[in-house]
């Protein structure tokens, strides 16, 4: 098993929202590197810290695992959506989306700021300046402090 960070602005898609739902498609990821790791890596079974971006504060918000390995983002293809990718061709996917699952919400946020604080946490690629990749891998060892760090609070 994989452990995995992915980025969702809360205003988008929280992880009250995810709770609600249960599981939702994660589409939309339009960088290449992200796109490879969702399409070659990441697989059903694996966890991910469910980061809130563009937040006030911006930080982990829960756990969430993937239900669904990668298949076409069928939002490619749509005129109509937001991730209309023109060059994308339907026999050969460019874009890729993973579904994923409800786990536990922690009480609050870890907020980003107590990750860059965390020493144990030195290296994780959220914490390192100019990161932007919505998605990426963690660390086994990171994944379970920041879990740690999660439910500890309230």
């Amino acid at each position: 098993m994989r452990h995995w960070l992915m980025k969702s602005e809360p205003d988008v898609y929280s992880i009250d929202d995810l709770r609600r739902d249960g599981r939702t498609s994660w589409e939309g990821v339009r960088n290449y590197t992200a796109r490879n790791w969702m399409r070659d890596d990441m697989k059903e079974g694996d966890l991910v810290l469910y980061y809130h971006s563009n937040a006030e504060p911006s930080g982990v918000a829960g756990v969430a695992k993937v239900v669904r390995d990668a298949y076409p983002d069928p939002h490619a293809l749509d005129p109509a959506s937001h991730y209309y990718d023109p060059t994308a061709k339907p026999d050969v996917p460019r874009w890729v989306s993973v579904d994923i699952g409800f786990v536990e919400r922690f009480p609050a946020i870890v907020p980003l700021a107590a990750l860059k604080a965390e020493p144990d946490l030195a290296g994780m690629e959220v914490t390192k300046r100019g990161s932007r990749l919505s998605v990426h891998p963690v660390d086994a060892a990171h994944f379970e402090k920041v879990r740690a760090m999660g439910r500890a609070q309230g």
